[in-house]
């Protein structure tokens, strides 16, 4: 039986979408379907932008791919097509189905720990348990930064509390959200989902992923007080231009008397001894 909170407020600023369901992708279906609804618009696929509405996603599965792809520690993959670049601190990412050798080679127990919501494929960081999304206006390379006003995740195999998050932070870097995703209600194999939609104008710049507490390894055992967690589908916004920084007028006149002391003081100080 899954564990259902939709359409709940977790701030004054966002509305979220979380569910902790079981291996059945139906568990955790209504939950995504009503966060695209909340997004609003229809999927905008690999149309270039600046488009006013609509919303991109990222199923892994290459266009119905069931061998692993791997990539670097920087995943620019989606970066023209869809506005969103991936980087991790560990060594690469992966995206595999959960029997690909490419997974299994590493620990075979992923086989049956983790299961793919959108056929075939997974997505995970390897050497590290974190990822962070950049996003971009689409059809611009990544040279015209952008920001989001949602963003929400398929996991795969989340068993503990309080560890896989999501964090949303501003074109500052500064933290606007940080949001725990449930743990699913099967001991292997769980699907959960969350989402977060701005409701006051913020802008989501780059999001943390935290998937659990330990990267993927041979010898760690997924049970009371590890967990291992890998991601299937990402869903967001349109990626829209992020809008210039703009210095406070406050900032502007405070910089304008300090450059005309300036201007009275070489005055003062550069002029030219007399001669007698």
């Amino acid at each position: 039986m899954s564990c259902l909170l939709t359409a709940t407020t977790a701030s004054a600023s966002f509305l979220t979408f979380s569910v902790g369901g079981n291996s059945a992708t139906s568990s955790i279906q209504s939950t995504v379907d009503s966060f695209r609804a909340a997004l609003g618009g229809s999927n905008n696929g690999n149309n270039p932008g600046p488009l006013s509405s609509g919303r991109r996603e990222i199923n892994w599965d290459g266009g119905g791919a069931t061998t692993a792809t791997a990539s670097g520690p920087v995943l620019t993959a989606f970066t023209n097509t869809r506005g969103s670049t991936f980087t991790t601190d560990g060594s690469r990412f992966l995206q595999t189905s959960p029997n690909d050798p490419a997974l299994t080679n590493i620990n075979p127990s992923y086989s049956t720990t983790f299961s793919a919501f959108s056929p075939q494929r997974i997505f995970t960081p390897v050497g590290s348990n974190i990822t962070d999304v950049t996003f971009s206006v689409p059809g611009t390379s990544g040279a015209t930064a952008a920001t989001v006003a949602g963003f929400g995740a398929v996991f795969s195999d989340v068993d503990l509390q309080n560890l896989t998050r999501l964090e949303f932070f501003d074109s500052a870097n500064n933290q606007i959200q940080s949001l725990n995703v449930l743990p699913g209600t099967t001991t292997s194999g769980s699907f959960s989902f969350l989402g977060a939609v701005a409701e006051s104008g913020e802008k989501i710049a780059r999001v943390r992923i935290t998937t659990g507490n330990s990267d993927l390894g041979p010898s760690e055992a997924d049970g009371s007080r590890v967990d291992v967690v890998a991601m299937d589908d990402f869903i967001y916004s349109e990626p829209t231009a992020a809008a210039a920084a703009v210095a406070e007028p406050s900032t502007l006149v405070l910089a304008g008397f300090a450059a005309l002391s300036a201007a009275g003081l070489c005055k003062l100080r550069c002029r030219p001894a007399s001669s007698s």
